[in-house]
């Protein structure tokens, strides 16, 4: 896109207070008077977290080879390699088995057509107002041809998918209140209905992007220069290095020297290190079944009392909102009304033993490849703590794991769900709520306040585990109510 052509003397006196104030290199300014007149859009963010910075994301790729051989995967089979992917990229295992899985739900032989896969993806990621992943789908919605005018909103697509918004709403916000009703519904549309295939399928996806939101949302993701929302053609305001510099996201950092204050988040570390040795010491204590009851109902009821983010009302744009019904649906509606979350016991219908099975009958492959992602989220470890090294992190990952869950009501009943108090932290908490329950009030003071002294790849190894563990409890509640249809 060209501006219109200004008088050359005006345009000579623009070019050379613009080059003053941005202080352009001699190669930019040669460039900039062969090009005159062409607009050259500038990222609005400075790669491709908000959170993490720039550098460290990018010395991944670089050391470990495997990592550069999965993004170079990934860019083959899609033809760009997302912000997401760069910061998954601190974990190259687990990685690996994500994009292995995506790439089947969105582009191998399945029960749905390309289309329908991209607008369920939408309507899952608009659920939270996710813009970069709806954005993302929109693209590829068109480019496997599909409808635009679906864009137009949700009562613009076919009724068939219109019927899909009620599991939408209810899996990614209050999953417990899902019945075989529903699904019957979905079953039973006469010549809207849905396969039990298909539904699988569907369900698979919803519950992916669900959670991938909040992995979005918790790592701070940019949106891409190419996309929209990515890119700016604003002159920067900056006057400390060539704006050659700003447009490939090289900007400056702003680091402060705080000994002292890292010397107290060593303490806090080391405090949770002697608290997961107590309790492994302590191992042998077993309390009554009655009692782990006790602990599990009283960390329920806790966990609904921890407040989200800043309480305020994330308002969605008509842009997001027209991709899904009832905006004012969501878990704080929930909360606040102080209703009671049903105990959902694992032992009576668990993923291992119910669901794996009934998802690999109906959606061949896919049950073993979530498998595998839940195995590498959950198992993964290095065996360190912030600066400490060989650490055994097993029980501080379930204690993670099982929080998630027990927000959702979910109970194992041979787990003290008293040792997720001693372990998890009050600031840790509400990161961990917000990102699950509501993942769009997630901010950068929140992602900062919890686990101050460990480094970002541990921090997004913690996502890794909200994100997965999210995406197990919808899936549990969706597959029992469709086992009580079938059964």
């Amino acid at each position: 896109m060209r501006h219109a052509v200004a008088p050359a003397e005006s345009v000579e006196n623009n070019y050379f207070a613009v080059t003053n104030l941005l202080k352009i290199c001699t190669h930019c300014e040669r460039l900039s008077k062969k090009d005159l007149g062409v607009r050259i859009p500038r990222p609005l963010g400075n790669g491709p977290s908000r959170f993490i910075p720039e550098k460290e994301i990018l010395e991944v790729s670089k050391v470990d080879a495997g990592t550069q051989l999965i993004f170079e995967d990934a860019f083959a089979a899609l033809g760009r390699l997302d912000n997401i992917s760069l910061v998954m990229g601190f974990h190259p295992q687990y990685l690996g088995s994500f994009l292995r899985t995506q790439h089947y739900l969105l582009q191998m032989d399945g029960p749905l057509s390309l289309h329908y896969r991209h607008y369920i993806g939408i309507m899952a990621a608009a659920r939270h107002q996710c813009s970069y992943l709806v954005n993302l789908h929109v693209n590829d919605f068109l480019q496997v041809g599909g409808d635009p005018k679906w864009l137009n909103g949700l009562d613009e697509a076919p009724q068939k998918l219109q019927q899909l918004g009620e599991l939408n709403k209810i899996l990614a916000h209050r999953p417990w209140l899902l019945t075989k009703e529903h699904i019957e519904r979905l079953l039973k549309a006469e010549e809207h209905s849905w396969s039990l295939a298909e539904l699988i399928h569907a369900v698979v996806l919803l519950t992916h992007y669900h959670s991938l939101a909040s992995f979005t949302f918790g790592c701070g993701i940019t949106t891409e220069i190419h996309c929209d929302g990515g890119h700016t053609f604003r002159p920067p305001s900056l006057s400390q290095y060539c704006v050659c510099d700003i447009a490939n996201g090289n900007g400056h950092s702003i680091h402060h020297d705080d000994s002292l204050g890292n010397q107290e988040l060593c303490g806090e570390v080391k405090v949770l290190m002697e608290r997961m040795k107590q309790l492994q010491e302590c191992d042998d204590e077993e309390a009554s079944q009655e009692e782990m009851a006790t602990r599990f109902e009283r960390e329920k009821t806790e966990s609904m009392l921890v407040v989200t983010a800043e309480d305020e009302e994330c308002v969605p744009s008509r842009d997001i909102s027209r991709h899904f019904e009832d905006p004012s649906y969501g878990y704080k509606d929930f909360s606040r009304r102080g209703e009671h979350v049903p105990t959902f016991r694992v032992q009576d219908y668990s993923w291992e033993d119910h669901g794996f099975s009934l998802v690999n009958r109906l959606y061949p492959d896919v049950g073993q490849m979530l498998d595998e992602k839940f195995q590498m989220a959950y198992n993964l470890t290095y065996n360190t703590m912030a600066t400490h090294k060989d650490v055994d992190t097993s029980m501080l990952r379930r204690a993670i794991w099982n929080y998630i869950h027990c927000m959702f009501g979910i109970r194992y009943d041979d787990y003290d769900y008293g040792e997720i108090n001693q372990l998890l932290d009050r600031s840790f908490k509400i990161y961990i709520k917000t990102m699950v329950c509501s993942p769009e009030k997630t901010t950068k003071r929140m992602y900062e306040s919890f686990w101050r002294q460990f480094q970002h790849s541990e921090k997004v190894h913690v996502n890794l585990l909200l994100m997965e563990a999210r995406m197990q409890a919808e899936l549990l509640y969706a597959l029992r109510a469709i086992t009580r249809y079938m059964t």
